[in-house]
């Protein structure tokens, strides 16, 4: 077994330089890198390193560009997917109803789905093979914000949008919303019958179908659902049923959010667990999928 600290000491010759490693990664050419170094704004492992002799290996070192995660391992696959309604949230069902396999398939790699929607529900869905940044996506216990736009049956008044941000109280306890606004109202035929509102809701709780259970409890059933922001990741003009790989920029917001929830060396922990569920998760299902709105 390799010893870390002869991998990571810069006065080792084990390891790649870190200004090869940042170059190989597209953070920008070598020359530029070795500025960035010199200048403290390269961080490995939660450290400043301005020593352009820094060695590490890119397999277990977590770097840093101004606080912004950089992907090192290439193997690593990110994609956003734009859930139709009617698809379930898994790689297999036992009932066989449409499942994400369909959107999979054309990667090589072993996808998987971080949280769940559920099948009436559409909208931003992160298919991953990673399983640190899955865990902590996907986990209640990181309060990972998402954003909803409902359209509700009714018409929502400024004082029901203020009751969802002063909180509720639903069968399995109180929830409020971190963020409610009303985006417009629909009138309805006749006397107002079939009137519809839209509620952009933003909320970071992980309980299961939480926004149309709160919805319902303020006499507003949800019609239609669609989370379009998870964590830093917006949907955007993704069209229903299309899939496209994170940029570079996201990919760092993720990594970044994935590695900051609980300090490097939790994320180490969470990584190596990770990388076990990888191996043994069933149809490649993610062990923490009990988000479903």
């Amino acid at each position: 077994m390799n010893d870390v600290n002869a991998v990571t000491d810069p006065r080792g010759t084990e390891g790649e330089r870190l200004q090869k490693v940042l170059a190989h990664a597209g953070v920008a050419s070598r020359r530029v890198c070795e500025d960035m170094i010199v200048a403290g704004r390269i961080e490995v492992n939660g450290e400043i390193v301005t020593e352009l002799g820094r060695r590490i290996d890119p397999a277990v070192d977590l770097v840093a560009v101004d606080g912004i995660a950089v992907q090192l391992d290439a193997s690593k696959r990110y994609v956003m997917l734009n859930k139709p309604t009617g698809v379930v949230s898994s790689m297999r069902d036992d009932r066989g109803r449409p499942d994400l396999r369909r959107f999979t398939e054309r990667f090589e790699e072993r996808l998987y789905n971080v949280g769940r929607l559920d099948a009436d529900t559409s909208g931003l869905l992160l298919l991953t093979n990673d399983g640190t940044l899955a865990h902590v996506l996907a986990h209640p216990s990181f309060e990972v914000s998402k954003m909803y736009i409902a359209k509700v049956a009714g018409k929502v008044t400024p004082q029901t949008i203020a009751k969802l941000t002063r909180g509720i109280t639903l069968d399995d306890g109180p929830i409020k919303a971190d963020k409610a606004r009303l985006l417009g109202v629909s009138e309805g035929r006749g006397r107002g019958d079939g009137a519809t509102s839209l509620v952009e809701l933003t909320l970071h709780s992980g309980r299961n179908r939480i926004v149309r259970r709160m919805m319902d409890a303020v006499g507003h059933p949800v019609v239609e659902l669609v989370r379009r922001q998870f964590g830093p990741l917006h949907l955007g003009s993704l069209p229903v049923g299309r899939t496209r790989e994170l940029t570079k920029v996201e990919r760092g917001a993720v990594l970044t959010l994935s590695r900051g929830a609980d300090g490097v060396r939790e994320a180490r922990t969470q990584r190596d667990a990770g990388e076990m569920r990888d191996a043994d998760a069933p149809d490649g299902r993610e062990a923490h999928e009990q988000e479903s709105m």
